[in-house]
């Protein structure tokens, strides 16, 4: 079964979710902004997830400096924001099996570590 994160190394809540849900070797991961998203993987979190906007960080500060709340974002702009920044992307993201657990919501935290147990 696949298992992969997709984490900001510079992160505390991803460290975190990391050890509780326990990350080891097992798991392929990826530091966003040492190896950023490509367009691949970003489109099978989109086929995963149903939207772009699901993958989507409302709470980077680059969102507030380009004052993307005052506007209104299409499925390709999510994407190409996504694409463009790896700050843009809700982490973590994992990859079980055919499953996507995306960002740090205690219920979304909660269900993935059940589907590792």
């Amino acid at each position: 079964m696949r298992r992969k994160v997709y984490y900001l190394s510079t992160c505390n809540t991803c460290k975190r979710i990391m050890n509780e849900v326990g990350v080891d070797d097992s798991f392929e991961q990826q530091n966003i902004k040492a190896d950023p998203v490509t367009e691949a993987q970003l489109n099978e979190m989109y086929q995963l997830a149903g939207s772009y906007e699901a993958l989507f960080s409302r709470v980077s500060r680059k969102y507030k400096e380009l004052g993307l709340k005052d506007q209104t974002l299409s499925e390709d702009d999510y994407k190409q924001y996504i694409l463009d920044g790896y700050t843009f992307l809700k982490r973590p993201v994992f990859l079980i099996g055919d499953d996507i657990f995306i960002g740090n919501s205690k219920k979304n935290v909660a269900a993935l570590a059940e589907k590792l147990k």
